[in-house]
């Protein structure tokens, strides 16, 4: 369908504008804010053909929301995802994570297909999007028995100083704590499917580990994970625990 297809183009080109102003946004401003209203640009389009109600952030009584997706199913290999019927990404593959999309508050339908088949799909769900808030919506578990877990993330950080959370991924591993090389816990008993609490941190550079809760075990090393002033970050685990595919970490900024 053309509304598909122009949905499609109009985040796309959202997303490279986007990229473009983070890169120029410390080195030549004028270019950030330039790329920035192009990318404000082409996601209104876009939203506003998902979301005919979508109006622009001015006049608005309701602040808008960012939502991105991200693919953690390691059986469902390349997808499809529409939002209110129309094909926002196709061919998303597994462990990679969208940009932020503005959307208005409300409810969304979220449609994930296998890439190219429309036949059945893989999750059919409604999410509700408050305004001002952000999430992270993640596609996990098992094809046979997928799940659209959505968190909402907190990108805020006070000046000069990092924060980090966990969140459990990997439909077969047991509930897991994240701690410090040879040292304390500091994320403990993290069931699967959910995300700690964001805790402070100074900015650093640090070996970590994931090990089974409650155990010296250690399932996955976290080493040389760079913690930078003014970020925020969540540290995704992925994969099976039988190893095919085998336990990663996917570090996410915010």
């Amino acid at each position: 369908m053309p509304g598909n297809r122009n949905v499609q183009v109009y985040f796309q080109k959202a997303s490279m504008y986007n990229l473009l102003a983070d890169y120029y946004k410390y080195s030549n401003p004028q270019l950030h804010v330039l790329y920035y209203q192009k990318h404000l640009k082409n996601l209104y389009k876009a939203i506003h053909l998902v979301s005919p109600d979508f109006r622009n952030t001015e006049g608005m009584q309701q602040q808008p929301a960012e939502f991105r997706l991200f693919h953690a199913s390691p059986d469902a290999d390349k997808v499809d995802i529409y939002l209110n019927g129309s094909r926002i990404f196709k061919d998303f593959p597994y462990k990679k994570v969208s940009s932020y999309m503005t959307l208005a508050p409300g409810i969304y339908q979220i449609d994930i297909y296998p890439a190219g088949d429309m036949v059945t799909t893989i999750i059919s769900t409604k999410v509700n999007v408050e305004p001002e808030k952000c999430y992270t919506s993640a596609v996990a578990g098992p094809v046979t028995k997928p799940r659209l877990s959505v968190f909402e993330d907190e990108p805020g950080v006070p000046v000069g100083e990092s924060k980090a959370r966990f969140i459990h991924l990997s439909y077969d591993a047991p509930a897991c704590d994240v701690a410090v090389k040879n040292g304390d816990v500091i994320f403990p008993d993290a069931p699967y499917s959910k995300a700690t609490n964001y805790l402070g941190l100074t900015p650093m550079t640090v070996d970590l580990e994931v090990r089974v809760a409650g155990t010296k075990n250690v399932a996955l090393d976290l080493s040389q994970l760079k913690f930078r002033p003014n970020q925020g970050y969540t540290i995704v685990l992925v994969g099976t625990a039988q190893g095919e595919p085998e336990l990663e970490a996917i570090i996410l900024q915010g």
